[in-house]
């Protein structure tokens, strides 16, 4: 491993908040740590689970798009902006029906919020608030860890499930 620095107990980043040690960049020098003897059985929790579609709650705002469907229809690219804060996709736009913003709403993990240009961005596990953007649907909790597997330039599709009860599939 590399021998970081903790910064309040973290040696993670966080880029929202500026906290923690700085991101990488070319030329830095990282001093290595203990040797970690490597266990096979930790292989399994990196893989990414099966290929397929992620599983998404509609709304609550899917009925500010001309086309309800659209975001199921359509295969996505992940970009290589992507981060924590939101796993951006490129493909054929989203159209708003209309051209108003919201006030800034909060949102959890997996919000899939669609700005203006109708490009998503999935909101990931440092979502901040919506900014103003309506969200189409929400990525149901067992799918984010696999969201968080995606790489740039990595084709991804979306299948939309129904809640009863007001219960989010897990």
């Amino acid at each position: 491993g590399f021998s970081i620095a903790p910064v309040l107990g973290s040696r993670a980043t966080d880029t929202l908040s500026g906290l923690g040690p700085a991101p990488l960049r070319a030329g830095d020098r990282l001093d290595r740590g203990d040797q970690v003897q490597h266990d096979p059985s930790d292989e399994a929790l990196v893989r990414p689970r099966p290929d397929g579609p992620l599983r998404v709650v509609p709304g609550p705002r899917a009925d500010w798009f001309s086309d309800p469907d659209g975001l199921y229809a359509r295969s996505w690219t992940v970009r290589a902006d992507s981060n924590r804060i939101g796993i951006r996709l490129d493909g054929r736009p989203l159209a708003w029906l209309g051209t108003d913003e919201l006030a800034s709403e909060p949102t959890l993990p997996g919000a899939i919020q669609v700005p203006p240009d109708g490009q998503p961005i999935v909101l990931f596990r440092d979502a901040p608030v919506t900014g103003g953007y309506p969200v189409v649907g929400v990525i149901v909790s067992a799918d984010l860890d696999r969201l968080g597997q995606l790489r740039p330039g990595v084709p991804v599709s979306f299948r939309p499930v129904r809640c009863e009860s007001g219960a989010r599939p897990r």
